[in-house]
């Protein structure tokens, strides 16, 4: 309310009540008896005194208590719409949307009306003197109607304002939530940030510069200091996400911090494990010209062809490795965890292909030699695969499904070109277990196949 809205009471605290007939009784009853005595035929005389309790005193008594009630109205009217802006402060300070701003613009049409049914109540007091001596009962009775009125009007506009308030219960819960929040997250904020400072404390004693996540934390600073600068400046929902994306990335630093002892004593291990694969590698490949001997010695050159760039291409991936590895050992020297990292990753690439080179000539000699002294072995495990999806293929059905029974009957003519193709005198062996291995792979993907359309029902695998 406005400050006008006092003035009624700061009249009543001005004015100095003259005594009504039953304040004088009572001022009487309290004086000393001598002096009451001596009072008594002057108090008590006719003549110009008033009548206390005629009809006159009973309508001032009456107007006076309609003037308390309709002062009491306009306090309580007041209380709730102090208690009311209080809401309607926290609810903006949070909330911008359309809810939130329609709820101010209704605060604001009832403290125009709460403007006028105070002023009403106000000119109501003003326009009765109800202390003054010759207040005969029709002025009383004026008095006491307009003061009625007033706060009839004083408490309907109450009401309503009790009503709105009541609306806004949703609104004001949402955001006092919000504010509960407030405080929390900035404090939670900073906390995290001092975490992640002693973290980096506590890794540069130890000779890790960690430049990369000072400069993070160090970028931290103005948002830091925006969230010094409060809710008021920058609004709580804004501060609330800041806080919250601070502590997110404060929490990151402190846990790379915190990690990086254990990082850099992974890379050094790293390091020497993989000097060691490469130098294990060299000499496997170092093996590999006598096991390309044998193959060519024993073998069609179809057998052995892909093979023949192996040692080459194996000294040429490790001496790419151990530049990689130098190359990562300066990283890691110079404290570029990321650098590191990467080339390390780069030298286990290299070396796991390096490795399977080398590791495919003993294999294929060894294939090679098992399948020459006992084709058989191959062929009925190859056509025991088929027979397998076959027979899932026909569980429940007279005539197989084609998409099924195709890709099988396919297989079964493959494995046996395969087989004929052995004929000869320097047969194509490698050819031959490429082909088994396809007709396999025929199988279990038709085996696979029936399983998803049947719900994973019947059959067993190959």
């Amino acid at each position: 309310m406005t400050a006008t809205h006092t003035q009624p009471h700061e009249q009543r605290a001005r004015r100095r009540p003259r005594g009504g007939p039953v304040r004088d009784v009572v001022a009487l009853v309290l004086l000393p008896l001598p002096l009451l005595a001596a009072m008594a035929p002057a108090a008590f005389a006719g003549g110009g005194t008033r009548r206390w309790f005629g009809r006159g005193e009973s309508q001032r008594a009456d107007a006076q208590a309609a003037k308390d009630a309709a002062a009491a109205a306009f306090y309580e009217l007041d209380t709730a719409h102090r208690d009311l802006r209080i809401s309607i402060e926290t609810i903006t300070a949070v909330d911008d949307s359309p809810s939130a701003r329609r709820a101010a613009q209704d605060y604001e049409a009832f403290g125009r009306r709460i403007d006028e049914v105070s002023q009403g109540y106000i000119t109501a007091v003003d326009a009765h003197d109800l202390d003054r001596d010759d207040l005969d009962a029709a002025a009383a009775s004026r008095a006491r109607g307009d003061l009625t009125r007033a706060k009839e009007e004083l408490d309907r506009v109450k009401g309503e304002l009790d009503r709105f308030a009541q609306g806004l219960g949703p609104l004001l819960q949402t955001a006092e939530t919000q504010l509960a929040r407030l405080a929390p997250a900035v404090e939670r904020a900073r906390q995290t940030l001092l975490a992640a400072s002693n973290a980096l404390d506590a890794v540069r004693a130890q000779g890790l510069k960690a430049d990369d996540l000072a400069a993070r934390l160090a970028a931290l600073a103005p948002e830091l200091t925006k969230l010094n600068q409060g809710a008021g400046q920058h609004g709580v929902q804004e501060t609330i996400r800041r806080a919250d994306e601070v502590r997110r990335k404060a929490d990151g630093v402190r846990s790379e911090a915190e990690r990086l002892p254990e990082k850099a004593a992974e890379i050094d291990k790293r390091l020497v494990s993989l000097r060691t694969r490469a130098q294990a590698i060299t000499t496997r490949a170092g093996k590999v010209d006598p096991v390309l001997s044998e193959l060519r010695r024993r073998y069609s050159a179809a057998c052995w062809q892909d093979l023949q760039r192996v040692p080459e291409q194996a000294a040429d991936s490790v001496r790419q490795s151990e530049i990689k590895l130098r190359e990562a050992q300066q990283a890691r020297d110079e404290q570029r965890w990321a650098d590191a990292m990467s080339l390390l990753a780069t030298v286990r690439a290299l070396l796991n292909t390096t490795d399977d080179a080398v590791s495919a000539a003993g294999d294929r000699l060894q294939r090679l030699d098992s399948v020459s002294f006992d084709r058989q072995k191959e062929i009925d495990r190859t056509r025991f695969a088929v027979r397998d999806a076959q027979r899932l293929a026909m569980a429940g059905r007279s005539t197989p499904d084609p998409r099924h029974a195709g890709p099988l009957d396919e297989a079964v003519a493959r494995l046996e070109r395969a087989v004929a193709g052995l004929e000869g005198r320097h047969p194509d062996w490698w050819h031959f277990l490429t082909e088994t291995e396809a007709v396999r792979q025929t199988a279990a993907r038709v085996v696979q196949e029936i399983r998803e359309a049947r719900g994973g029902a019947g059959g067993t695998g190959s």
